[in-house]
């Protein structure tokens, strides 16, 4: 990193109420000072001379012409009290983009540099003001799309997953100091530590972490749910009732719905999309015929299936057949089953057992779609399924896991080392490479390459 101020359009495009330049570095103060007249006053600012954290209105002036730009709110943050713990000034502009253009056109055109992708934020973790795990949470504070998941970033940004990390940090601090003395030192009297238990505290604080990454991942990316089964079962009542809105066509006629429909949903915290699936069904038309391959096709690509089921009525060949279909694909594509039994609200109700014979690992609720009866248990069916219900959810990057994944097994091969009765010597070396790979998750051991990729998903301004 460079020392140079750096500036850029902290607010995204288009049109609003305000827009904000951010400018960072040594020469922040003086580089807003060239451009910013107080009201009332012609002379430049020494922001030096401002107390800290304060604002001041005023206007944009082009000091070449002495043209007004814009009216604005300039906040003055002295360092190390602010995100880059660089002295820091935000232009809070009218939120057009000629204002904002035209303002940072002034602040570079004064000495400071086009901010790169990311560049704030890496400037806040290179400057000691937030560890990589935190920096990362940014990035998820920012592409939030629930609540709950929002909960989770801002915990991480809080530094949640940098402490969940600490005791397998510790663990193995601990005994690598150990290992390195005793080879160090083999004549000195060092207390013996317990290697084995130093090891297995490492691996139980990593696999906590990478219990509740899949839950984490659902959060941040979402889910997709296909709703399948035979024509008229009442698929597209049940996408009506869950996303609490008529918006796919409901008739008595089967195979009203000829296409897979999409909608998004948030299921208890975790933002899912629904895919209102034709009927399956053997047919001759050519239009229902290629309704029917999209329905296969999202069947594949899903992460849960809701198989609807008539419960007023004896399962159907149709019904078999698609329960069939999902019972006979390979365990490790087998996408996780709810069985909705739909109709409730009709009577009597008939028994299923023929097609939850054939799905036993399914669970299996009854609701009416019409009425509302069952969703809450449905959806929380779901929330298992997904598997979002069974761990404390951490909202960790696939770079993250890569490395928990190298630390865990650097970790195994000093556990079979040591069982093996493997010198201690070689069993450090293991040991020191899952300490590195820890590092590589905190920020504590990671190469420049890695810092540049991970930032360059950041938008410019932050």
């Amino acid at each position: 990193m460079d020392n140079a101020t750096i500036a850029a359009i902290a607010t995204p495009p288009g049109e609003g109420g305000i827009g904000v330049v951010r400018i960072s570095g040594p020469d922040a103060a003086p580089i807003a000072g060239q451009i910013f007249r107080k009201a009332g006053r012609r002379q430049r600012v020494d922001l030096h001379q401002v107390e800290s954290h304060r604002l001041l209105f005023g206007k944009i002036v082009d000091p070449a012409t002495g043209t007004v730009i814009d009216e604005v709110l300039l906040a003055w943050m002295a360092g190390p009290h602010t995100y880059t713990r660089e002295d820091t000034v935000e232009l809070s502009c009218h939120g057009g983009p000629v204002p904002l253009q035209e303002t940072l056109r002034l602040a570079l055109a004064a000495g400071a540099r086009h901010a790169e992708p990311g560049e704030f934020t890496l400037r806040a973790f290179l400057n000691g003001r937030l560890d990589l795990t935190q920096a990362e949470a940014v990035l998820n504070v920012i592409g939030a799309r629930t609540a709950e998941s929002l909960r989770l970033a801002v915990s991480d940004l809080g530094g949640d997953l940098a402490r969940r990390l600490e005791p397998a940090n510790t663990a193995l601090v601990s005994l690598l100091a150990y290992l390195d003395a005793s080879a160090d030192f083999p004549d000195d009297e060092i207390e013996t530590a317990d290697i084995a238990t130093g090891l297995q505290a490492a691996e139980d604080a990593l696999q906590g972490v990478i219990a509740g990454s899949k839950a984490g991942m659902l959060y941040r990316e979402g889910a997709r749910i296909a709703l399948v089964g035979r024509p008229n079962v009442g698929k597209s009542s049940l996408l009506n009732a869950l996303l609490r809105a008529e918006r796919a066509i409901v008739t008595p006629i089967a195979g009203t719905t000829r296409d897979v429909i999409t909608e998004t949903i948030n299921l208890r915290g975790i933002p899912a999309t629904l895919l209102d699936t034709a009927g399956i069904v053997e047919t001759d038309d050519v239009v229902e015929r290629i309704g029917v391959e999209r329905s296969r096709t999202a069947l594949r690509t899903a992460s849960a299936v809701v198989l609807v089921l008539d419960g007023s009525m004896e399962p159907l060949p149709g019904d078999l057949e698609i329960a069939r279909t999902l019972a006979m694909r390979p365990v490790d594509e087998r996408t996780p089953v709810v069985v909705a039994i739909n109709k409730a609200d009709l009577a009597p109700q008939v028994d299923q057992a023929a097609v939850l014979t054939m799905l036993p690992d399914a669970t299996a609720v009854h609701i009416s779609a019409t009425t509302g009866t069952g969703l809450e248990a449905l959806e929380a069916a779901l929330v298992d399924v997904l598997g979002a219900a069974t761990a404390q959810p951490s909202l960790i990057t696939a770079r993250q896991r890569a490395a928990v994944d190298r630390a865990l097994a650097h970790i195994h091969d000093a556990q079979e080392a040591h069982a093996a009765g493997i010198p201690q010597d070689l069993l450090a070396t293991s040991v020191r490479a899952a300490l590195h790979a820890v590092g590589e998750v905190t920020g504590e051991h990671v190469d420049e390459a890695v810092l540049n990729e991970i930032f360059s998903r950041f938008c410019i301004g932050k």
